[in-house]
């Protein structure tokens, strides 16, 4: 159970954006497992870290720590559906997923937009337990796609 919701929330959207979805990948860190890319931050009393693995086609977790107690986790998987990797792919995702909304912080927003790029996502469920799937097209034709799932850990 998560004690303080807001608090828990606005920890959750800090540490998205100050890793993955940071300009220049921020808060990297050793790799945890052979060839994974591990992200951690921390604030206070929360920890949060997100490794994947792959590139391409990836894989991944992001968990958060309350006192050293795992509370909340979600698991993704993601794939290209083009090659190579379009121009500003890597930074449009990044700007969407740093607009991770507080009703639904999981990813980025239902509907993002930036020069060709067009970010969806949908997702059921609550912060306690929730899966989605975001895409990415790129002058309408979707080129990139994730699953996620998770939720609170007791």
């Amino acid at each position: 159970m998560i004690a303080d919701i807001p608090a828990f929330i606005a920890f959750l959207r800090e540490a998205k954006r100050n890793t993955y979805a940071a300009a220049g990948n921020g808060g990297q860190t050793a790799s945890s497992r052979t060839a994974s890319h591990d992200l951690h931050y921390a604030n206070g009393d929360y920890a949060y870290y997100d490794t994947y693995l792959g590139g391409i086609d990836f894989a991944g977790e992001e968990a958060v720590w309350h006192q050293g107690r795992p509370i909340w986790a979600m698991n993704y998987y993601g794939w290209m559906l083009v090659e190579p990797i379009p121009d500003g792919f890597g930074a449009f995702l990044q700007a969407a997923l740093r607009a991770v909304p507080a009703e639904a912080p999981f990813r980025g927003p239902a509907e993002f937009a930036q020069g060709a790029f067009t970010y969806h996502c949908e997702w059921r469920g609550e912060l306690g337990r929730f899966e989605g799937r975001e895409a990415i097209a790129l002058g309408g034709r979707v080129i990139y796609e994730l699953v996620f799932h998770g939720g609170v850990i007791t």
